[in-house]
């Protein structure tokens, strides 16, 4: 009796995951991509919950999916329960073998400055747990979790490695240019990822996946025209020290003008730049308690705006 009630809820939990990933994609084709079902999976699922509650979730069309004002209300209903149940669930694992440790986060540069207020939740729901910053080069961003240096990573997406695993945004913000003040961009006040293509940007050598560099520093502009790349860098000082000497101009995120003002440098907005986002990504093999819990506090929080 006992086994077929717990298979009867798990049962109803995924029709609730069902539900509530349906009711924010609107596409039941996107709906059974992301959770890994068929679509028929999805449709019988949200059939048993009209049947249940006696009342349609959905209004369906040949063109579009859309809630219902019941669907709309439920979905809110829902997602709050859920979120109790998951972060209870995260703190009553957190409590268990392994709490009470100091995660080893890397960032780069500045950027824990701006997590603080993911930091102070993290130790507020987890006492005993705390964080420790290391810093992370964009030369070479994955040996520290690999070699268990550090815990967790705060990376710029997309990270396509199959033995990382990607966690929640945790921040979110711009790009700027760093120029050398005598770059004749400087006076402009503004730069585009075309400007690339007439000038150098730092080689970040062979340490990084190509993808993952060129997400911040692209190899072709929008236009197609070719971006070359001029003398090797691997921390973000000697990035700036060879954009100072006037050697080459570099994409960062916008951070880098926030916490740095080093002489004859100027940081110009990218203005035609997508934003970008940085995620918690960690060892999948290290998925202990400990880094879910800050995974789970980074979930309620949302991402951080810069």
């Amino acid at each position: 009796m006992g086994r077929s009630i717990i298979w009867g809820l798990c049962m109803e939990l995924r029709d609730i995951e069902i539900f509530l990933t349906l009711a924010e994609e609107l596409h039941f084709g996107r709906t059974a991509e992301r959770l890994h079902v068929s679509q028929a999976r999805v449709s019988q699922a949200i059939r048993r919950q009209e049947r249940r509650l006696g009342v349609a979730l959905f209004d369906r069309t040949s063109r579009r999916v859309s809630l219902t004002p019941v669907g709309r209300r439920l979905r809110e209903d829902l997602q709050q329960a859920l979120d109790l149940l998951q972060a209870g669930l995260a703190r009553a694992e957190a409590a268990g073998p392994g709490t009470g440790q100091t995660l080893r986060l890397g960032v780069f540069g500045h950027a824990g400055h701006e997590l603080r207020p993911l930091v102070d939740a993290f130790r507020t729901r987890y006492p005993g747990s705390d964080v420790q910053f290391g810093e992370v080069n964009g030369s070479d961003p994955f040996t520290a979790l690999r070699t268990g240096e550090h815990d967790v990573h705060v990376l710029w997406l997309p990270v396509a490695e199959p033995d990382l695993t990607v966690g929640p945004t945790v921040l979110t913000g711009g790009r700027v240019l760093a120029v050398s003040a005598n770059h004749p961009l400087a006076e402009r006040g503004t730069a585009s990822l075309e400007d690339l293509a007439d000038n150098h940007v730092v080689d970040l050598g062979p340490g990084a996946p190509e993808y993952w560099v060129a997400s911040m520093v692209p190899t072709r502009t929008p236009l197609g025209r070719r971006v070359p790349r001029g003398r090797a860098a691997r921390t973000f000082h000697e990035i700036l020290s060879l954009v100072a000497a006037g050697h080459c101009v570099h994409p960062l995120g916008e951070i880098a003008a926030r916490y740095n003002r080093p002489p004859g440098i100027v940081f110009l907005p990218l203005r035609d730049a997508p934003a970008l986002q940085w995620a918690l990504t960690w060892r999948s093999t290290n998925d202990s308690p400990v880094i879910r819990a800050l995974s789970q506090t980074a979930v309620a929080l949302g991402p951080i705006s810069l």
